[in-house]
């Protein structure tokens, strides 16, 4: 079979698409014909080395964290799944296998694919999903009445927080470039407002606020002036740097390493399937590509969400 992998660290010319071995589910796995994977910025980091000793891997590699395929072979004691259905799937970060016509999967890390959303679009769900999930639930605990700013809202992490949040009852303040406030109105914010500018501080957005999400890389110096949009007894939660507390206001830090769940999964595609919950995708790029996908991640030219079709 066909795969993308690399055998050393470094930037994307690194990635060889190449012939592997066709991969046996062992006990408790599932050998998934893949459909799609997508890219997410954790992906490029691995890749470079940069997470070597936080996430320790085997090389090769085959990167694609993200998984939206259909169920080819189990493998023994695993129940609850047949060949032929249509799953999706957050790999695990050390082994991840996504960007190749099949992989090796847990079981328990398996979820129906959405019906209501072509199969390979799915791939956009897993990592962006729980990501959002667990930062609304787990970190955040948002619940209905609260105000919530979503710092990066536009993104594919910060475009579920927003629908989530609205879902959950809370009021929330969207916060990115003039170009997708359409959409995050759509979602249901009760506010859109463009970058902040934060020597004007929260009142200029309707803070402060009960909770705030950022996805947005700063620097330390603007990360602690966040710290001011949170009100007196609320939190801040953050995938892109630590947002520092302020013990004197009660005011609490959280931040996000997205984990594989065996429930979450099975909750957002639901809420897919429900409608109330979009996935929005910006490109969609065959595998032969991931080379050009990476090295466009690093240039900035990405523009937002990209699905990766395994044909």
């Amino acid at each position: 079979m066909k795969a993308i992998r690399f055998h050393e660290f470094g930037g994307s010319e690194v990635l060889r698409y190449e012939d592997v071995e066709h991969p046996i589910p062992g006990p408790g796995q599932v050998r998934v014909r893949v459909a799609a994977t997508s890219f997410n910025p954790v992906d490029d980091h691995i890749r470079a080395g940069v997470l070597a000793e936080m996430i320790p891997i085997s090389l090769p590699y085959v990167p694609g964290i993200d998984l939206a395929g259909t169920v080819a072979e189990l493998g023994a004691d695993v129940r609850g799944f047949a060949v032929g259905d249509r799953v999706v799937a957050m790999l695990p970060l050390d082994c991840a296998g996504g960007a190749a016509e099949y992989v090796l999967v847990p079981a328990e890390s398996l979820a129906p694919a959405p019906r209501t959303v072509d199969l390979v679009d799915g791939a956009a769900l897993p990592l962006s999903g729980l990501a959002a999930w667990q930062t609304v639930f787990e970190l955040a605990e948002v619940k209905p009445g609260q105000s919530v700013l979503v710092n990066g809202a536009g993104g594919a992490v910060g475009s579920l927080v927003v629908q989530l949040a609205v879902d959950a009852g809370a009021i929330v303040t969207a916060v990115d470039a003039p170009h997708n406030a359409e959409r995050l109105r759509g979602y249901g914010a009760d506010r859109v407002v463009g970058p902040l500018d934060l020597a004007e501080g929260p009142a200029a957005v309707g803070g402060p606020f009960h909770v705030v999400v950022n996805h947005v890389r700063v620097s330390p110096q603007e990360l602690a002036r966040l710290s001011d949009y949170v009100a007196d007894g609320g939190v801040a939660a953050s995938t892109a740097g630590p947002i520092p507390e302020d013990p004197a206001r009660s005011v609490r830090s959280a931040s996000l390493w997205v984990r594989s769940d065996a429930a979450q999964p099975a909750e957002l595609v639901a809420k897919v399937d429900a409608g109330s919950l979009r996935l929005h995708i910006a490109s969609r790029r065959m595998v032969a590509e991931l080379a050009a996908v990476h090295e466009d991640a690093g240039a900035g030219r990405l523009p937002g969400k990209t699905v990766v079709i395994v044909p």
